[in-house]
């Protein structure tokens, strides 16, 4: 287990900003960041990071947290996981203590899977490297590739033996179980005989955006045209191949710093442009490109430059796959290499100066590009235009921005010699009969309106309430160590003896006002997550003298922190949402003032609501007690009515 002098480390080293930098896109904005949510499909940033609060709030999906509760929900790292990633990122010793038999048992399925495969990719990097036949065959055949052993190391390439079970035998003896070497996919397992999947091949471990092992792409160096030239760890609870791309863990740096991604087909071409200085690159290792792995790109940036081969009929097939990025509103433009060459050979060709400026002045924009590469196979057939045009105006319709698409119609016109308002009706007609195949042959119905029960007057009273305690808590994060001047009445008369409540002004802190208050009426929080956030406020004002949001924030109880993180960072949706420039004005969130009428209000409404309760109990017994003499109930009901108006009056609402 580890100690809490570690876990203690973690949280005051690490920085919110610069973790979740890792893994989303974020440009500042005013004191805060702010940029697309990685757990929803938008194209509006919703997604807050305060470097103040060290939190983050993501307004679409509701989500939020501290740095480690990022790790994860993005990354679903187990607790243990997400401080072991942050410690080695910021070079903290972890301290452990020991864990008994029931804290390892609670290791789950998921890390087992995450540890095998870490073992296993420690153990193909030591064949290659320390092995006569892994440096014999496996190391010299990157060597042959021209790849620099610093390249080799960075992306952890291995080889594993031409054996059958060299690598399953290794694991079983150090005590790693066939059962997870099998759901991992290294170990291939047929009734009582196991084979190691990679067998003669050299290894490509594919990484997580965060670094863990997911899987591994294996080639074999076999001139056997009946072995497959390439062979993939198999889908696993930790390895899904539509939802990663090679590369991403090294490039994701350097493509926000860059703000473009290169998209190249596979491991090898990712590797040759690294070491050539080109490392804001991924691949989708051979797999048509799916919508998910587009988003985990869009995260870091809107714009991607695809690679494309020489060959002409190859960029012809895989330009029918540029579309999707387009749909997810991305910016893309394309670059081919000389004929015959690709990424990986190209590079070796040239320079490393000469492949930068290759690429910075021979990418095209994609639509144009298209153009004119179909064009010239259509050359002056007219049907083999008007399919073209067809085709065209298809990919223009994925453009979701209404200016960037006029523009682009207004070029492709130009281009192929047509009218815009053939183009502008093609796509109107594509437009409908999308809508058609969406809802069918007509639009659907208008539903009839659903008439709602009314809330009972309970289940109102039960919500205003949650509302009051879940605003006193609001007040005691943001303003709780605020000392501030507020009024109190004190029983007095005047010099005939007749009753006049003295004013008198107490200079408190927020805390000590509301502790006192709440004290003196005997009043508990009716909700539980609230009852527990408020004593946890308590218990840090009576150690610290003051309430430290820190402390909360980090809080080991998970609901306590998002709840906690979900308030202090209700503030920031009008910067999300450019309220100022709705002219929508935002009432100073230090408003002295404001802040005392808060407290106040709360605080009357609560006593408000501990009258009404009363009154209600009364007025119960009132009516039950059908026998007895009422008249002591109904004074007393009397009474408790005269303080709700007292109570309404200083509100300035009506009963």
């Amino acid at each position: 287990m580890i100690s809490k002098h570690t876990i203690d480390l973690v949280f005051e080293t690490a920085r919110v900003e610069e973790v979740i930098g890792e893994f989303v896109q974020l440009k500042k904005s005013g004191s805060n960041f702010k940029g697309l949510s990685p757990f929803s499909d938008e194209r509006t940033p919703s997604f807050m990071v305060s470097p103040a609060k060290q939190i983050w709030k993501d307004f679409s999906s509701g989500k939020g947290g501290n740095v480690l509760s990022f790790l994860m929900e993005h990354e679903h790292f187990s607790y243990p996981e997400a401080i072991r990633f942050l410690a080695k990122k910021y070079n903290i010793e972890i301290e452990e203590t020991v864990e008994s038999p029931e804290q390892q048992l609670q290791n789950n399925e998921r890390e087992s899977l995450f540890v095998v495969s870490e073992y296993a990719n420690l153990y193909f990097q030591d064949i290659l490297f320390n092995h006569p036949k892994g440096k014999a065959i496996g190391l010299s055949y990157f060597q042959e590739r021209g790849y620099r052993e610093d390249i080799i190391k960075k992306f952890q390439l291995g080889y594993c033996l031409d054996e059958w079970d060299a690598f399953t035998k290794d694991a079983l003896s150090k005590g790693y179980e066939l059962d997870y070497l099998d759901k991992t996919g290294l170990t291939i397992v047929k009734e009582d005989k196991q084979f190691d999947r990679f067998k003669g091949r050299v290894l490509f471990p594919i990484h997580s955006m965060s670094g863990r092992v997911l899987g591994f792409g294996g080639r074999t160096l076999s001139a056997d045209k009946n072995i497959a030239k390439y062979v993939n760890s198999p889908e696993s609870e930790i390895y899904h191949k539509s939802q990663i791309l090679y590369g991403i863990f090294h490039a994701k740096k350097e493509i926000v710093k860059e703000d473009n991604c290169y998209l190249v087909e596979g491991y090898t071409d990712v590797i040759s442009l690294h070491q050539a200085g080109i490392e804001n690159v991924v691949a989708s290792s051979g797999t048509a490109l799916t919508p998910e792995q587009i988003r985990l790109i869009r995260r870091l940036t809107n714009n991607i430059t695809v690679l494309f081969d020489g060959d002409s009929a190859g960029i012809k097939a895989a330009i029918r796959g540029v579309d999707l990025i387009l749909e997810e509103g991305m910016n893309v433009r394309v670059l081919t290499f000389p004929d015959g060459d690709d990424p990986d050979s190209f590079s070796k060709k040239v320079s490393s100066e000469e492949l930068k400026d290759y690429l910075q002045n021979n990418s095209k924009d994609f639509i144009n590009y298209k153009v004119s590469l179909l064009l010239e196979d259509a050359k002056n057939d007219p049907v083999k235009k008007a399919a073209l045009i067809r085709d065209i105006v298809n990919s223009i319709a994925k453009i979701s921005d209404n200016i960037q698409r006029e523009i682009y119609v207004q070029e492709c016109a130009q281009l192929m010699h047509i009218s815009e308002e053939v183009l502008f009706n093609e796509l109107a007609q594509l437009h409908k009969k999308e809508l058609k195949e969406l809802h069918g042959a007509s639009f659907p119905e208008k539903k009839s309106f659903k008439v709602l029960k009314a809330p009972s007057a309970e289940e109102t009273q039960e919500t205003f309430l949650q509302f009051l305690e879940r605003e006193i808590i609001k007040l005691l994060l943001l303003h709780g160590n605020s000392k501030l001047d507020f009024i109190d009445w004190e029983d007095a008369h005047d010099e005939r003896g007749r009753y006049q409540p003295k004013e008198v002004i107490h200079n408190n802190s927020v805390f000590e006002e509301i502790y006192l208050q709440l004290q003196a009426d005997e009043i508990e929080f009716t909700h539980e997550l609230f009852r527990s956030i408020y004593y946890e406020i308590i218990n840090l004002f009576q150690q610290n003298g003051k309430i430290v949001s820190d402390a909360l924030v980090n809080h080991a109880q998970f609901d306590i922190s998002k709840e906690v993180t979900n308030i202090l960072m209700e503030d920031e949706k009008h910067v999300i949402g450019n309220w100022a420039k709705r002219d929508i004005l935002i009432k100073p969130k230090d408003d002295q003032n404001e802040v005392v009428k808060s407290v106040t209000d709360c605080i009357l409404n609560l006593r408000r609501n501990l009258v009404n309760q009363k009154i209600s109990e009364l007025k119960n017994q009132f009516s039950e007690n059908t026998n007895g003499n009422n008249n002591e109930s109904l004074d007393l009901i009397m009474k408790y009515k005269g303080l709700e108006m007292l109570l309404s009056d200083k509100l300035g609402r009506e009963v």
